[in-house]
């Protein structure tokens, strides 16, 4: 099962990560002051997700 992580880190501030459902790390956020903004961002995210295009900048235009 995928899943988000908040945590807090070292230095205080809210973060998360994203866990695929063998427990690998997919990507991970900045830090957040206050642990609503990480969740706002996570609940953008889920949002937003479907609609995502992707920029592939690895190909080279000739």
């Amino acid at each position: 099962m995928y899943r988000f992580e908040v945590y807090k880190d070292k230095a205080g501030e809210f973060r998360f990560r994203f866990k695929a459902s063998n427990g690998e790390t997919m990507f991970a956020s900045e830090g957040y002051k206050a642990k609503a903004s990480a969740m706002h961002a996570i609940e953008s995210i889920k949002a937003h997700v479907g609609g995502a295009s992707i920029d592939d900048q690895t190909t080279s235009v000739a």
